[in-house]
């Protein structure tokens, strides 16, 4: 038997949206959502859905042009102003009252703007390395998306992992080759592929990012209860940046983790303890 049940939501536009659906629907517990990083999918997610689907439903979408989403047929459809209705619509298909976000890099600002666009349905927040203000190594991030670095198997694509990232907080062979099946995927040409389309790289190069003011919409939160993890080399949200959200929020809830740059993946020790405690509250 399934850990999850598959779930496919039809967009505005007919694209199909896959979203992994763990726990039961019907506990009086609030709901997770959990949003990805850019480039990222549902499977980021499965370890902490596994930890708290005993306790509550736990929802993971892909969005549109990663995983097992529809990829887009315009490249402009990637735009975060889309994949923001999107979100909303996984919402009202699958019956998604209040939840609690749990929003990575990308998935982080989602969250912020999910709150101006549907007052009300966020009890709490997780923000996973990423804040207001966005530091300078995201200047790399759409270099990295666009281009893709096919191996030949998964074991060739986790030593390439292992070389790109080594501020990552895996540490055993066996996490290196789970963080390669959740990135890469065997296409038809029998090699293995980023499991996401370039040309997502392509809509944020154009700048339609929706002209979000990014402070604006964290206070909004000024009375949500919120946890920031942070990796304690990160350099999209970095210490200056953490300690200006602290100011502007001070029951801001935070942990970070020694050593680990963008992104934890939050089954680091120093996270799951304070995650645990945080998301109990709901």
């Amino acid at each position: 038997m399934s850990d999850f049940h598959e779930r496919f939501v039809s967009a505005q536009d007919s694209a199909q949206l896959y979203v992994r659906d763990y726990g039961d629907p019907l506990s009086a517990r609030t709901p997770l959502l959990c949003l990805a990083g850019i480039s990222r999918n549902s499977k980021d997610y499965h370890a902490l859905a596994l930890r708290h689907a005993g306790k509550r439903r736990v929802v993971c979408p892909d969005y549109r042009g990663r995983g097992r989403s529809d990829r887009a047929k315009d490249w402009r459809s990637y735009a975060p102003p889309v994949t923001l209705g999107d979100i909303l619509q996984i919402m009202a298909a699958l019956d998604l009252g209040r939840v609690v976000l749990i929003g990575t890099s990308f998935g982080g600002l989602l969250s912020l703007a999910l709150n101006a666009l549907k007052p009300g349905s966020i009890a709490g927040l997780v923000l996973n390395d990423i804040g207001p203000i966005v530091g300078a190594g995201s200047g790399g991030i759409m270099e990295r998306i666009g281009r893709d670095h096919p191996q030949p198997d998964l074991a060739a694509a986790a030593d390439y992992l292992r070389t790109a990232f080594p501020h990552l907080s895996y540490r055993t062979d066996a996490d290196w080759l789970d963080f390669a099946e959740r990135t890469y995927r065997r296409g038809d040409d029998g090699i293995w592929h980023h499991d996401w389309d370039a040309g997502i790289a392509r809509a944020f190069l154009a700048g339609d990012s929706g002209s979000m003011d990014l402070w604006a919409l964290f206070q909004g939160f000024a009375r949500i209860p919120t946890l920031v993890v942070r990796g304690g080399i990160s350099d999209l949200l970095t210490e200056e940046g953490l300690a200006q959200m602290v100011a502007a929020k001070p029951d801001l809830i935070t942990v970070t983790v020694p050593g680990v740059g963008h992104t934890p993946h939050l089954a680091e020790p120093e996270v799951q303890g304070v995650l645990d405690d945080f998301l109990d509250r709901f």
